[in-house]
């Protein structure tokens, strides 16, 4: 094999094992049979989430799971793969699981979340939760939720007791 293919080959996997490490999550999926028009639907869906989507060869991809830690997922690495990789550990997930649904050919393998190899009811099952945005927005709710009612509480009785010490 030439050596400046192979560097080039091993500068690929380098970057792939970075990604990989590197990232929230990592979705495989298989394309097959999806028209340009769909992939191209799916991109921009993606981007929309800051979700990158990359085409590898199985071999690069399995090499890099494989430096990074992650071996479990070169068993998802079968057929024409691409690779969804995202700093947010629900986007890629909840974009895809939804575009599956409305296209049926494309398939959810499996993937990585927060390090770890899930496989695809995982990734089904992540796919229902909001964005990030969403969690902390709930999470607020539930925190300022003991406040509100606290404070409705005590206006109730200052409500309550008032018509009571003026007729004193």
């Amino acid at each position: 094999m030439n050596q400046e293919v192979l560097q080039q080959k091993i500068a690929l996997v380098n970057e792939v094992t970075d990604k990989l490490s590197n990232c929230g999550s990592s979705v495989v999926v298989e394309y097959r049979g999806l028209t340009v028009a769909e992939v191209t639907e799916l991109r921009r869906a993606l981007r929309a989430e800051g979700v990158e989507l990359k085409v590898y060869k199985n071999n690069i991809s399995a090499r890099a799971a494989e430096q990074a830690g992650f071996g479990g997922l070169a068993d998802y690495l079968k057929g024409p793969n691409a690779l969804a990789i995202s700093n947010d550990s629900v986007a890629p997930s909840r974009v895809l699981v939804k575009f599956a649904k409305k296209h049926p050919k494309l398939v959810v393998k499996g993937g990585l979340v927060e390090k770890e190899v899930v496989d695809q009811d995982q990734i089904k099952t992540l796919s229902a939760l909001p964005n990030k945005e969403g969690m902390i927005s709930m999470l607020l709710g539930c925190l300022q939720s003991p406040v509100i009612k606290f404070a409705c509480a005590v206006k109730a009785i200052a409500e309550k007791d008032a018509p009571a010490t003026e007729n004193a």
